[in-house]
């Protein structure tokens, strides 16, 4: 017997008939012999929805109260998958973020959780009970509603089994697994049997929409086997244990597996990035601080950053990334500084897309980059910015060019599938 985490998305749990496919996956796996929790979205479209809710009654809503709203889509679904499983002769019993409870810190609309009460719980679950869990909310020391931000579902699967110390995290999404890249942009694109946390986490960071970046960080913190599956198979489909998803594993757990392992295990592009220029900024110490100390405190993640050399009158120019969510903001974060930055222009550009290369292999081999850069120059693809991990190489690119970059690379790395 062992205790299995089961997360469904939104796609999964969009209407009344797609939760009883939902019970059916559950009560299989229950069927097993196995102690099962699952963890459930809200129906697709529906937080978006209640979200707009908000906005129309107040567009400087209290974020207390946003967090009430929009963590009513988990429990609608989680009521009717417990009713669903009940209807099939299953025991089951739906538990809410605060009955648990889940404790989170009091950041409303982006908490982070802190401890899970498990007591009660497992001893639901020893009963021979499925627990359905909301994902996304929690509640915080002064007893209010908390959610965890957008995506946050894969997160509490994964605080869930950890808490609970569940043998396995199966994310049910519309897909079959992860990846080499997006099979909508290369058709050749090859299923992995297995990633690493890190990759999966740089993947994730990247542009790759499988999993969410905070579940895989604290799956890798927490050491949490997670399986990536697809909700979407056949009636007669075999057992999630025997289904070909994709395992988030450590490093060690995959070599031992997988010998001679690809050097590169994929290629991500990710349109939502915006890029802004600086012009004839003062080349002197503290100049570059000036820049991204005012950003940092409005909470805006900057990513590549370049700076040109120096004029002879003292100047360069600095060009940096940001998300395009947080664009407008930055923009106004820079206009507000410009007396103290000094700089002459500010110039921004939404059209780009950035294209990454993430493998573990390339820890111990050479020339990764060099193929990324030669693969690229050879389809006069030109390079905007460059930034670089241990595990990772990223270009900044031209919008119109990433699914053409994408296919070059992912046949310059070899992982195009026969």
């Amino acid at each position: 017997m062992a205790r299995i985490v089961m997360k469904f998305g939104g796609t999964s749990m969009a209407g009344t008939e797609r939760i009883r496919r939902v019970a059916q996956l559950v009560k299989r796996q229950a069927e097993r012999g196995d102690q099962v929790a699952v963890v459930v979205s809200a129906m697709a479209g529906e937080t978006d929805r209640l979200v707009n809710f908000c906005r129309e009654a107040n567009a400087l809503y209290d974020p207390a109260e946003y967090d009430v709203v929009v963590a009513a889509g988990e429990q609608v679904t989680s009521g009717l998958l417990a009713i669903a499983l009940q209807a099939m002769g299953c025991k089951a019993r739906s538990w809410l973020g605060w009955q648990m409870p889940i404790h989170t810190d009091s950041a409303h609309a982006k908490a982070r959780i802190g401890t899970i009460d498990n007591e009660a719980l497992l001893a639901s679950m020893a009963g021979g009970t499925i627990a359905v869990i909301p994902g996304f909310q929690g509640l915080t020391d002064d007893n209010r509603i908390s959610t965890l931000g957008r995506g946050g579902s894969d997160t509490s699967a994964v605080a869930v089994a950890a808490a609970i110390k569940a043998g396995r995290c199966d994310i049910y999404t519309d897909v079959d697994g992860v990846y080499t890249t997006d099979p909508r942009i290369v058709a050749r694109a090859r299923k992995l049997k297995a990633v690493t946390y890190e990759e999966m986490l740089e993947l994730a960071s990247v542009g790759s929409k499988v999993l969410q970046t905070r579940s895989v960080g604290l799956a890798m913190k927490e050491g949490v086997r997670v399986q990536v599956l697809s909700s979407f198979i056949d009636e007669n489909a075999p057992d999630a244990d025997s289904i070909p998803g994709t395992m988030i594993v450590t490093d060690e757990e995959l070599e031992k597996s997988d010998v001679e392992r690809q050097l590169i295990t994929g290629i991500a592009a990710d349109k939502n990035e915006a890029k802004i220029t600086l012009t004839r900024v003062p080349d002197r110490p503290g100049a570059v601080s000036n820049i991204f100390a005012p950003l940092a405190e409005a909470n805006i993640n900057v990513d590549m950053i370049i700076q040109n050399v120096g004029r002879d009158k003292g100047e360069t120019d600095v060009t940096f990334t940001c998300p395009q969510a947080d664009l407008a903001r930055c923009t106004d974060v820079l206009q507000n500084q410009r007396e103290a930055i000094g700089y002459n222009r500010l110039i921004s550009d939404t059209k780009v897309a950035k294209i990454s290369v993430v493998g573990v292999g390339m820890k111990s081999h050479a020339g990764v980059a060099s193929t990324m850069f030669t693969a690229l120059a050879d389809r006069k693809i030109n390079i905007q910015a460059i930034s670089t991990s241990e595990i990772k190489v990223s270009v900044l690119i031209d919008e119109d060019e990433t699914e053409l970059a994408v296919r070059v690379l992912h046949t310059a790395y070899g992982l195009d599938a026969e």
